[in-house]
């Protein structure tokens, strides 16, 4: 048997097998794209609950590696715009969406702001990826009707695209005043570290499940 032939016809099948492996490394990705809730604001990075979460899950070679995309002051437009680069590089397997908040804050038009997340979301489905989409509640001072319908539009686009609804945290954090910012906004380093536990408790199920 000629050895140097069998290696020659095999190894196109090999260097696309070993393709297909890194594609398979590289897909088991977490990428979280979001705002200042999930940047760490006025944090250092590595305080930040996304980073404590990474540190969490290393120690685990079976979880998947988190990517933390988020930019404080984000709007869903903006990262929209910034979402398909990042697709392209870190070709997630998964990614979480909390954005909205500053939308919100901004008093844009609730309609406007379920058609860009429809817009991301399909986007991400369409680089074969699974979003998850966070719910986002806004603080009572901006007026009740336009708080329930801010609400309501995230329940809408998870029913709308079947795609898992994730509470938010911040409504687990806002409740304990050592826990937030002077701004009143924001979580503080103290809660970091809940967030993470409480974080990584409903999104491993759901990276479990579709691995």
């Amino acid at each position: 048997m000629n050895f140097k032939n069998v290696f020659r016809w095999h190894l196109p099948f090999l260097l696309l097998l070993g393709l297909f492996s890194l594609r398979a490394v590289a897909a088991d990705t977490l990428l979280i794209l979001g705002d200042s809730l999930s940047a760490g604001y006025r944090l250092p990075v590595a305080n930040s609950w996304p980073t404590l979460l990474s540190e969490k899950w290393q120690q685990d070679p079976s979880q998947p590696k988190v990517v933390n995309a988020s930019i404080s002051g984000d709007t869903t437009a903006q990262g929209l715009a910034r979402l398909p680069a990042l697709l392209k590089q870190h070709q997630p397997r998964w990614v979480m969406i909390e954005l909205g908040a500053n939308d919100g804050l901004r008093g844009f038009p609730t309609q406007d702001i379920q058609q860009t997340l429809g817009k991301i979301i399909t986007l991400v489905k369409q680089a074969d990826a699974q979003p998850f989409l966070m719910q986002i509640r806004l603080p009572p001072n901006y007026g009740r009707r336009y708080g329930e319908a801010f609400y309501d539009l995230y329940p809408a686009l998870a029913k709308q695209y079947d795609i898992p609804l994730i509470p938010f945290f911040m409504e687990q954090v806002a409740i304990k005043p050592q826990w937030m910012q002077d701004d009143g906004l924001h979580p503080n380093r103290d809660a970091q570290a809940f967030i993470a536990g409480w974080m990584s408790e409903r999104l491993l199920p759901l990276v479990k499940h579709e691995s």
